[in-house]
């Protein structure tokens, strides 16, 4: 299997995207955020994505070049239509938005409608609380999602994925979650690596609990069981159903629609700026206190650290800039395939890949 380094990966990306007629910009924004995704571990929603993007492309749920659009504005808040262009390209533009906003009032909410997928979440409040702002990100899914109620055996709700950032002297906390028991990438992952899932994430069409990532993709579908799975998955649930009050219906990408492309998204934002909040030397050291707070925890028998929200995908990230990523042989075989329909060489990268 080819093993590429983070410049292979956005290469990759941005070739094919290009091919594709992504305009330039937009195309270098996707590959940003997916070569970044692939680095800190989250193949989920890395390169193995852009097979589904181009044919959304192609199927014209994904409207290349839409514009952003800002629909409601105020100091503190803003309503934007990404008009079904690439999610990444709407919440990068909404972030910075947010950010101009929040500098001046303090506080800034921006709500995102008609996106497409924004892909991994903590990347956008990391860099929030990396230039000083808590962060708050959460997204639905407004049409038929992957994941069924509690109790329930059919697909109601998308997977609805929360993160939380806030800045820290040793680089920020970051919370990134689905409210589900898994994302679906990382079910696709499982399925292109011929690999089962953890008992509890996911049930067949027939409501029966299973461990093949097949018995989501194959009819009678299945569906991805809320967080908590069968025994506690109601707190997932409740998370899932509010982030679909606050992501859908504010942001008017609404609920149970039928009527708009695959992919799409409605998207909360709201940052903090922490100076405007407190001094800053103030709210550093109460962080730095808490960590140690934690770290200093006695530890359960076989448990060598206690780690932070986000800690654990910088270490993969120096992991994975040293050595590279190793890409699923299913996954290399789909975006060569891809390659070839596009007319474009990924030469560039096996050549060079280990």
């Amino acid at each position: 299997m080819p093993v590429l380094n983070q410049s292979q990966l956005f290469d990759v990306a941005n070739t094919l995207l290009s091919g594709a007629g992504v305009p330039a910009e937009d195309a270098k924004i996707v590959a940003q955020e997916l070569s970044d995704a692939n680095i800190v571990g989250h193949d989920s929603h890395g390169i193995m994505r852009l097979m589904q993007y181009v044919d959304f492309i192609r199927d014209g749920h994904v409207k290349i070049g839409g514009e952003f659009e800002v629909v409601r504005n105020a100091p503190a808040f803003a309503v934007v239509d990404g008009n079904f262009n690439f999610g990444q390209v709407t919440a990068r533009k909404g972030l910075a938005l947010g950010i101009e906003k929040a500098q001046s009032a303090g506080t800034a909410t921006i709500m995102m409608r008609n996106c497409n997928h924004v892909g991994r979440l903590g990347a956008y409040t990391q860099d929030a609380a990396n230039r000083g702002f808590a962060a708050i990100m959460a997204v639905n899914a407004p049409g038929p999602g992957g994941v069924a109620p509690f109790g329930g055996m059919e697909r109601r709700l998308g997977t609805n994925p929360i993160s939380m950032s806030g800045p820290s002297i040793n680089g920020p906390l970051v919370l990134d979650m689905t409210t589900s028991a898994t994302a679906e990438g990382k079910l696709r992952v499982a399925k292109q690596s011929g690999k089962t899932v953890p008992d509890g994430m996911i049930i067949d069409g027939h409501g029966k609990l299973s461990t093949d990532p097949n018995a989501y993709y194959d009819k009678p579908y299945g569906s991805i069981l809320p967080l908590g799975g069968p025994e506690l998955g109601h707190k997932g649930y409740g998370l899932s159903v509010m982030v679909d009050v606050f992501c859908g219906m504010l942001s008017g990408s609404g609920v149970c629609r039928t009527d708009l492309p695959r992919g799409a998204n409605g998207v909360w934002l709201h940052l903090m700026d922490v100076e405007q909040f407190l001094p800053r030397d103030e709210y550093d050291e109460w962080m730095s206190k808490y960590v140690s707070h934690l770290k200093d925890c006695p530890r359960l028998p076989g448990v060598d650290e206690i780690l932070l929200p986000g800690e654990l995908e910088e270490r993969v990230k120096q992991q994975r800039s040293a050595n590279g990523v190793e890409i699923p042989p299913e996954t290399w075989r789909q975006i060569s395939e891809l390659a070839a329909s596009l007319n474009v060489s990924l030469d560039f990268a096996t050549d060079s890949s280990s």
